[in-house]
């Protein structure tokens, strides 16, 4: 695996108006060079619940669910989580806990995140990113 898609990456097959560059990265990657962090499964499943229409589930199931592997959040995980959150917090430049632990799983399993976040992504350091909007 190469990619760990950040959940702005993950979601845009299920969008009205998809970010078109998004959708050919992630085509020209692959599958195969593609994976998520289990935070991202949560917070697409949380939308689709919050939601609550079954339309969009039935999108979700064909395109996305058990489409790419899905990277636990282990103990590993959480302490690269704790230190790269102090460090933003000393930095006095925070990210939300999402992004960080999205950013935390990447770093942990030498992964490039690609999402269409630069704000929060390029403001964690050490983290590799790519700016999959353009």
């Amino acid at each position: 695996m190469r990619y760990l898609l950040d959940t702005s990456v993950y979601c845009q097959p299920l969008r009205g108006k998809p970010v078109q560059s998004a959708l050919r990265h992630w085509r020209d990657a692959g599958d195969g060079a593609c994976c998520i962090a289990a935070v991202t499964l949560g917070e697409v499943e949380f939308g689709l619940r919050l939601e609550d229409l079954a339309v969009r589930w039935k999108k979700y199931r064909a395109l996305l669910e058990n489409r790419l592997e899905i990277l636990e959040t282990t103990q590993d995980v959480w302490r690269e989580f704790a230190c790269r959150k102090s460090r933003q917090q000393h930095l006095g430049q925070p990210v939300s806990d999402l992004d960080l632990l999205i950013a935390s799983t990447a770093a942990f399993h030498h992964l490039t995140v690609a999402t269409l976040n630069t704000a929060d992504f390029s403001r964690i350091e050490g983290v590799a990113w790519e700016d999959w909007s353009k």
